[in-house]
C-alpha cells in the first residue's frame, strides 16, 4: 500500500523525478536490429514464437503501441535515437555513415549523461564508424565494445575499448557476456549507469544460435494480417511494380497495371531463421535482467527494449524494410521501471525514435538541449495525458546502396487515421492509405476524387512537418554515384 500511494503521488507530480526519487536511475537501452513490432510472444502473431523475458517487459511495464522510426535503416535509425534528431539534421541519410565527433552541438544523450555523473558503455553493432582501433570509439562512452559495419554472427572480429581482436562464439552470448562482465565487475558501483547493448541479431543473414537452428520445425507461418500476402500492386505505383521483381523490366517497357498474388508462405525460410534469431536475444534479455537482480540494481533501472526499424515477413510480398508501409517503420517500444511505470499498460499516442534521448535525459534530470527535436516521453508512460502531443508523424527516407530493390526517395506523413507517401517521381502516382478502415495498406486512394480533401490536408501538414523539422534533403550521395555512371 505504501509504494502503491507512492506511486500515485508520483504520477500525479511535476516535480523532476531524478529530484524526487533521490536517486537517478539506471538506464538500460536494449536496441534489436531488424525486429518487426509484432515479433514478440505476446502479440501473438506467430503461435509458436516464446519471448518470455520481452513479455515480462511489457506485462511490468508500459507497450508504446504506436513507435515509429523517422528512417528505416540501421545507421540512419541508431543516429536518431542517439541524438534525438533526425537524419536530416544529425547527417547519418545512409547505412555506414556516422555522426562527427566534432559536431559537440549533436552530441549523443551518452555525452550529457556521461557530464552529469554517469558511467556509460556501448556494447554491441553501431553500423557508424569504420575506423579501426581507438579511433573507432564514438563520444560519451566509458567503455566501448563493438565491431565494423554489420560485423558476424559467428567468431566475430571486434572492438574491446580500441583494441582490434577476433572471439569464439555466436555474437549474441558473446555481446550479452561482455554486458554481463560490465555490470559485475567494470564499472564503478557507486555512479548511475547507462548501458547499452545493441544487438547485431535479428539482421540478415538471419544466423540463429547452433542450439536453436532446430526450432520451429514443423511449424507453419501463419498468414499475415489482413491478407496484405495477397498484394497485386493494383492502383499501386508502377515502381512498387518494378521492384517486386527486381526492375527486371526496362524503362521504356509496358509494365503490368497488376501482378499475380504469390503463393504463400513468402520468404519462409529466412523468415523462420529471422524467429530463430531472436530466441538468442531473449535468453540475452533474461540473462541481463537476472543480473541486475542480483547486482541490487533491477528496481533502479529503465530498461527499454526496441529496434532500428521494422521488416516484412511477407507482407505486400516484401522483405527488408526501408518503405513507408507500416511493417518497415513501425517498431517494438516497451519500457520497465516500476519506480514509475504501472504494470501492463499502453500508451497509444504517435511516437518516434528521436523522442528516446529527451526522455532519457529527463529521466536523469538532465535539460532537453535546443537541437533535440524529440519531446520526452515521460509524462506518457506515467500515465500523464499530453494535450498538445503530436498528431501526426513525418518518415524520410534516401535511397542508397539497396538502390534499384529499395525504392527511390520517399517522404510520409501519418496521422492516426491516414498516411500520404510522396515518392518523389513525377511520372508515377504517390500513396494514400486510409490506416481506420484498411490498416493493411492495400487500397492506394490517391485518385479516388472522395478523398481529395484528405490528400490536400495531409500535403499541407506534410509541409508543416518539413518546415517544423527543418528538412533539408541531401541527395548529393546520389547524384555524385549517378555521375560515376
Amino acid at each position: 500500500m505504501v509504494r502503491l500511494l507512492a506511486i500515485l503521488i508520483l504520477l500525479n507530480s511535476d516535480v523532476n523525478f531524478a529530484q524526487e526519487s533521490g536517486k537517478k536511475p539506471n538506464i538500460l537501452f536494449v536496441l534489436v536490429d531488424d525486429q518487426p513490432f509484432d515479433a514478440v510472444g505476446f502479440s501473438g502473431r506467430y503461435p509458436f514464437l516464446k519471448t518470455p523475458n520481452i513479455d515480462r517487459l511489457a506485462n511490468e511495464g508500459v507497450n508504446i503501441k504506436n513507435f515509429f522510426v523517422t528512417q528505416s535503416i540501421c545507421s540512419p535509425s541508431r543516429a536518431s535515437f542517439l541524438t534525438g534528431t533526425y537524419p536530416h539534421i544529425h547527417g547519418v541519410n545512409q547505412n555506414n555513415k556516422y555522426v562527427d565527433p566534432d559536431w559537440e552541438s549533436y552530441a549523443p544523450y551518452s555525452v550529457h549523461l556521461k557530464n552529469n555523473g554517469y558511467e556509460t558503455a556501448h556494447i554491441g553493432k553501431i553500423h557508424m564508424a569504420h575506423k579501426r582501433g581507438k579511433s573507432h570509439i564514438r563520444p560519451g562512452f566509458d567503455y566501448w565494445f563493438s565491431f565494423i559495419g554489420q560485423g558476424q554472427y559467428f567468431n566475430p572480429k571486434v572492438n574491446d575499448n580500441g583494441v582490434e581482436t577476433q572471439l569464439d562464439g555466436y555474437i549474441t552470448d558473446i555481446l550479452t557476456d561482455k554486458a554481463i562482465d560490465w555490470l559485475e565487475n567494470k564499472r564503478s558501483p557507486d555512479k548511475p549507469f547507462c548501458l547499452n547493448i545493441w544487438h547485431k541479431a535479428v539482421h540478415e543473414k538471419h544466423l540463429p544460435a547452433t542450439r536453436h537452428k532446430d526450432f520451429f520445425k514443423g511449424e507453419k507461418l501463419p498468414e499475415p494480417p489482413y491478407q496484405t500476402h495477397k498484394e497485386t500492386f493494383e492502383n499501386k505505383p508502377e515502381w512498387q511494380r518494378r521492384k517486386t521483381f527486381g526492375f527486371k523490366w526496362n524503362e521504356e517497357d509496358e509494365v503490368p497495371k497488376t501482378l499475380k498474388e504469390k503463393k504463400w508462405p513468402i520468404n519462409k525460410f529466412k523468415n523462420m531463421q529471422l524467429l530463430r534469431s531472436l530466441i538468442a536475444v531473449d535468453e540475452s534479455l533474461g540473462k541481463v535482467i537476472e543480473t541486475l537482480e542480483k547486482i541490487g540494481e533491477l528496481e533502479n533501472t529503465v530498461i527499454i527494449y526496441s529496434s532500428d526499424n521494422g521488416y516484412f515477413m511477407g507482407e505486400h510480398t516484401y522483405k527488408d524494410k526501408r518503405l513507408a508501409y507500416e511493417n518497415s517503420i513501425r517498431v517494438p517500444m516497451i519500457i520497465r521501471y516500476p519506480n514509475l511505470i504501472q504494470r501492463n499498460t499502453t500508451i497509444d499516442e504517435l511516437c518516434l525514435n528521436i523522442d528516446l534521448a529527451p526522455t532519457i535525459l529527463e529521466l536523469a534530470g538532465i535539460k532537453k538541449p535546443d537541437y533535440v527535436q524529440g519531446k520526452s516521453m515521460l509524462n506518457l508512460i506515467r500515465g500523464k495525458k499530453e494535450k498538445d502531443w503530436r498528431k501526426s508523424i513525418l518518415f524520410e527516407y534516401y535511397v542508397d546502396d539497396a538502390w534499384p530493390y529499395a525504392g527511390p526517395d520517399q517522404l510520409a506523413v501519418r496521422t492516426n487515421y491516414f498516411k500520404l507517401v510522396d515518392n518523389f517521381i513525377e511520372k508515377d502516382i504517390d500513396e494514400l492509405y486510409d490506416l481506420k478502415n484498411d490498416p493493411g495498406e492495400m487500397t492506394n486512394l490517391i485518385n479516388v476524387k472522395k478523398f481529395d480533401k484528405v490528400e490536400n490536408e495531409l500535403r499541407k501538414e506534410l509541409i508543416r512537418l518539413q518546415k517544423k523539422y527543418k528538412y533539408n534533403p541531401d541527395r548529393d550521395w546520389w547524384l555524385r554515384k549517378q555521375t560515376k555512371k
